[in-house]
């Protein structure tokens, strides 16, 4: 059960990965960066973007309750729910 969760939240991690690389590309291309300067930009970008994404942050507020199982996949549903529903 537990490969089971982790298999579902590192795709959804990797998923939400993917979906950053397009904004970050194109910033690096907006600053016109290229070699190491834009893949350094790159996984700066794709790091920060992952930490602020909804899901992220309510995977670490579940990690620093110490939730697993059904608890832990009740409280990050829910707590995305909210995080769609708050206003931006």
């Amino acid at each position: 059960m537990r490969t089971l969760i982790a298999s579902v939240a590192l795709a959804l991690l990797s998923t939400l990965a993917h979906a950053g690389n397009a904004a970050c590309d194109a910033k690096a291309a907006e600053k016109k960066l290229a070699g190491a300067a834009k893949t350094s930009f790159l996984k700066k970008c794709e790091k920060d973007a992952g930490a602020s994404s909804p899901s992220a942050v309510c995977l670490n507020k579940a990690a620093e309750k110490k939730l697993a199982g059904a608890a832990k996949n009740s409280f990050v549903k829910k707590c995305e729910k909210d995080a769609a529903a708050a206003p931006q």
